[in-house]
């Protein structure tokens, strides 16, 4: 058996392995590359070659640096413009939608965009009216139309470009993709707005994600905030002064004013006081009364008031936030003292209510019980601590709730700056665009948008895994003769016939493998037998490359073609089968758009 076939017989059983899905697609591409070594039709510098590519770097930068725009603030900016947009008809708000999509997608990849943009698109979904499975579907594939305008937009886009300058000499460039995406996205806002809404199903969605747009405003209702200020009733840190006639007094009959109530004492390092402790300059003594006896006593006794309901009127900013947790079994805070206006000295946060079995038992000290449910507030650093602590059970994430809810935090000025910048260096062609995407990724890190910790869990690993796996493959089948073998029968069936035949068969041929296995790996494939028809037809190689982008991101007929589609389909209801009925309309309108412009922009002949 010759290599050629025994290639293609590896390509077909790794393809049938994607389409069964019952193993890890990752999995699946190591074992294609191990397979091609056992046969002999790569050696061990051929199997682990994809792993030195640059496309590989490339790629994983380009994911840290959207993280840096999502965790910077910039994603939530966007989706308040989104809101304040969309307004609440259906054809605008998925207009809105989908031109934000097309828009991120960019700039911070197809997926990036799509992971983004649920929570948003679902939030004003809701605003209007509408089932988010109205807008989920025109996300994902507005996002995929968006892909195509810049390089970053798609890891498909980046191995064209690649491929391009190894074979021509002339790469396609930062902003030449968008010379075909722009019609794309245009095509794609105008079928779906006038079709969408009757080949889009309405479903109910399963799983929604979580909505923090409305989170200050829910938990100053349950934990009754706002009914404390409403009374007077505060809460109140008064400090110790060294003049002050409270010094030597205890704690307990330190404030013998009816209308204020002791909570209870800390030391200026929080320390919880006893009762029976002898104030000393710096103390602070927590009490709760109406802020005008409050301001009274502390004019009278030299003592400083901070008041704790200040901060209530700006729970969530730039520089601070709140977070719920919950007291869980065998937990080390059981027991320990717990009060409203208490601040913990082990990081600073201030407790603003304490619940125990939906009662409020924050005005008075406490020793923690299992069960027991606290509101905290403070600087975001020591709220994400938080969720490493095993003996809290923390209610919402709080750098999710940061991520919605903080617009343009405090590093959106130097993400954006470090965005254009990148963007600046891969457009003019100053450096390779695997060192732009290092010199965005790390300036993320270097410049606290992100942690290092931040930066590797963006780095999507099992992708990165799938396409370093599947390069062997592109390379087995061009060195053994099997890309020669499919292209020849492509070639023979438009020999004597038009160009534009074979562009409409390799972007079918493309379209079809990419609604089943990722369009990364559907790329790596036929671009090597894409390039051999081109060569025996006479076509030049940078115009069936973007055929075979442009169909690659076609990924329109099902949820497992991409993973944006599987992105929404879980908070849209969908079902497998509702993908086709919008998808094949946008794929013929795709095709036309594909085979009359790309040889406009990209000629036949070169």
């Amino acid at each position: 058996m010759s290599d050629a076939t025994l290639s293609l017989i590896v390509l077909g059983v790794t393809v049938v392995l994607f389409v069964v899905n019952r193993l890890p697609v990752g999995l699946v591409a190591i074992g294609s590359a191990l397979a091609l070594y056992f046969l002999g039709l790569v050696d061990v510098e051929g199997l682990t070659s994809g792993l030195g590519q640059s496309v590989i770097a490339f790629i994983a930068a380009l994911f840290v640096i959207s993280e840096g725009l999502d965790a910077s603030g910039i994603t939530a900016w966007l989706g308040g413009v989104l809101a304040r947009v969309a307004g609440r008809t259906r054809t605008r708000v998925v207009l809105a939608i989908m031109v934000l999509a097309a828009v991120l997608s960019p700039l911070i990849t197809i997926n990036g965009a799509a992971a983004a943009l649920v929570p948003v698109s679902v939030a004003v979904a809701r605003r209007a009216s509408l089932s988010p499975s109205r807008v989920l579907l025109p996300l994902a594939f507005a996002a995929s139309a968006g892909s195509l305008l810049t390089l970053s937009g798609s890891p498909v886009n980046v191995i064209i470009d690649e491929t391009a300058t190894e074979q021509t000499g002339s790469p396609i460039g930062y902003f030449g993709f968008s010379l075909i995406g722009v019609p794309l996205v245009v095509v794609t806002l105008v079928v779906i707005a006038l079709v969408g809404d009757r080949l889009i199903p309405r479903r109910e969605s399963q799983s929604l994600p979580e909505d923090f747009s409305r989170y200050q405003h829910d938990v100053v209702d349950h934990y009754e905030l706002s009914g404390l200020a409403t009374t007077g009733v505060r809460t109140f840190r008064l400090h110790v002064g060294p003049a002050s006639p409270l010094v030597g007094k205890t704690v307990r009959a330190a404030i013998t004013d009816d209308a204020i109530d002791t909570v209870a004492g800390q030391s200026a390092r929080g320390r919880v006081l006893s009762s029976t402790h002898r104030l000393e300059p710096s103390d602070v003594l927590v009490v709760s009364g109406v802020g005008t006896a409050v301001q009274t006593l502390a004019r009278e006794a030299d003592l400083t008031v901070e008041d704790t309901i200040g901060r209530r009127t700006g729970l969530i900013n730039r520089d601070n936030g709140i977070c719920e947790l919950v007291i869980p079994p065998r937990s080390s805070w059981i027991g320990r003292p717990a009060f409203g206006g208490m601040v913990r000295a082990e990081d600073g946060l201030l407790v603003l209510s304490v619940r125990r079995r939906n009662d409020d038992v924050t005005s008075r000290e406490n020793a923690l019980h299992e069960g027991d449910a606290l509101l905290v507030y403070g600087p975001w650093a020591a709220l994400d601590a938080l969720a490493d602590d095993r003996d809290v059970l923390v209610v919402a994430s709080s750098e999710t709730v940061r991520r919605q809810t903080v617009p343009l935090g405090r590093s959106a000025p130097r993400a954006a700056i470090i965005l254009i910048a990148t963007i600046a260096l891969l457009a003019s062609g100053a450096v390779p665009p695997v060192v732009a995407g290092l010199l965005g990724a790390g300036a993320m890190v270097l410049f606290r948008v992100l942690s290092s910790e931040q930066a590797y869990r963006a780095v999507p690993w099992a992708t990165l895994v799938l396409i370093a796996a599947l390069i062997p493959m592109s390379s087995a089948i061009t060195s053994s003769g099997g890309a020669e073998l499919i292209a020849r029968p492509i070639v023979d069936l438009v020999s004597g016939h038009s160009a534009y035949l074979l562009l409409a068969m390799l972007f079918v041929l493309t379209a079809v493998l990419g609604q089943f296995i990722s369009n990364v790996a559907t790329a790596l494939i036929v671009i090597p037998i894409a390039l051999v028809a081109a060569a025996d037809v006479g076509v030049d190689a940078r115009t069936v490359l973007m055929v075979v982008c442009v169909a690659a991101a076609a990924s329109l007929l099902t949820p497992i073609a991409t993973p944006a589609n599987m992105i929404v389909m879980n908070p849209g209801g969908y079902r497998f089968g509702d993908y086709w009925r919008l998808g094949i309309v946008l794929m013929v309108c795709w095709l036309i758009v594909a085979v009359t412009l790309v040889p406009v922009f990209w000629p036949i002949d070169g």
